[in-house]
C-alpha cells in the first residue's frame, strides 16, 4: 500500500500524516507513507487545497483532513 501525504508542511499537513500513521498502525497493514512537499510535485494530483491524501496514486481527499477512522475506511476500501 503506497500513501502519500501532499503538503507543504502546514499544521493540516502535519495532522493528517499523524491520523494516516495511526491509521496504518491499527489496521496492522505494510504502507509506505511518503510526504510530498513540492509545488510541482502537488500540482501533478491537481488538487485545488492542500493536504491531500492519495492512497495507491488515487486522490482520496484534498483541502481538509480526514479523521483516522475516515482514513481506515479509504485504506480498507483500496485493499
Amino acid at each position: 500500500m503506497d500513501i502519500k501525504i501532499l503538503g507543504i508542511g502546514c499544521p493540516k499537513c502535519k495532522m493528517l500524516e499523524k491520523n494516516a500513521r495511526e491509521a496504518v498502525s491499527e489496521l496492522g497493514i505494510d504502507a509506505t507513507i511518503e510526504k510530498v512537499t513540492e509545488i510541482d510535485k502537488i500540482m501533478e494530483y491537481n488538487i485545488m487545497m492542500t493536504p491531500g491524501l492519495v492512497i495507491n496514486g488515487k486522490v482520496k481527499a484534498f483541502g481538509r483532513v480526514p479523521g483516522k477512522e475516515e482514513i481506515k475506511k479509504l485504506i480498507q476500501d483500496e485493499m
